[in-house]
């Protein structure tokens, strides 16, 4: 797990901000921070968690003094790795002001819970370039932010052979953490989320799925593609419009 500062200011707010598979620091770092600092985490190849463990413990990094408030927000696989987070740090969800999930779920290979079994096997079969463009671009509803996100993520320094190697590494990390029943999956991962946002417009994360996993009570639906970052002025806005 790899982490950078997309903004780095001396705020007196921080955000967590969990990436979904095969992103990096690039289609994100034009997005105005709007008054808050905001750490980056990507690349799930591994699952080390330490960096972000020990910072999220220390509450500092480097010369900043301590944040008055963090704030999590995960995003399509990052919703569950974030969840795994909480296995290493049993006060993982106490150092946080708010925790949102957005365009993901806790069951992130299911049939009815996340993204279906069938579907996310194949994808790791028979990822290819042209599959991975093809993928990036079903992200968006909007053909000017998808032209925007592949400019940019192609100026980033991941390969296409370090982003199938996430693909299949999180496929086993999630075999790993989850138990299997006759009748039912159970993630061994707590449910975190102190607000779910479940986006209508999602060609990866079915609607349907999100709204199942976490119930229709307990989420909140809004009309976004599953990339939706595009769609507030900055990080901030953001934050303030998804917690509430």
């Amino acid at each position: 797990m790899k982490t950078c500062w997309l903004h780095q200011q001396g705020n007196q707010d921080c955000l967590l901000f969990m990436a979904g598979w095969g992103m990096c620091p690039e289609p994100f770092q034009d997005i105005p921070s709007g008054g808050t600092d905001v750490l980056m985490a990507y690349d799930y190849r591994d699952m080390d968690t330490g960096g972000i463990t020990s910072f999220l413990r220390s509450n500092t990094y480097r010369k900043y003094k301590t944040y008055k408030r963090l704030h999590l927000l995960a995003w399509s696989m990052g919703v569950w790795t974030a969840s795994m987070l909480s296995r290493h740090d049993e006060l993982f969800d106490s150092r946080l002001t708010t925790a949102i999930a957005i365009g993901g779920t806790c069951h992130p290979i299911h049939d009815k819970l996340g993204i279906p079994e069938h579907n996310f096997t194949d994808m790791t079969k028979r990822l290819s370039p042209t599959r991975l463009e093809a993928f990036q671009r079903s992200m968006f509803s909007d053909e000017q932010e998808a032209n925007r996100f592949t400019a940019s993520f192609g100026k980033g320094e991941r390969s296409f052979e370090e982003v199938h190697q996430e693909l299949l590494a999180l496929a086993t990390a999630y075999t790993t953490y989850t138990t299997y029943t006759t009748d039912k999956v159970q993630p061994n991962v707590p449910n975190i989320y102190t607000s779910r946002i479940v986006t209508g417009r999602d060609q990866i994360f079915q609607a349907r799925n999100q709204v199942r996993a976490w119930g229709r009570k307990k989420c909140r639906t809004l009309s976004l593609s599953h990339f939706p970052f595009y769609h507030w002025p900055s990080w901030s806005a953001m934050i303030e419009e998804l917690k509430s």
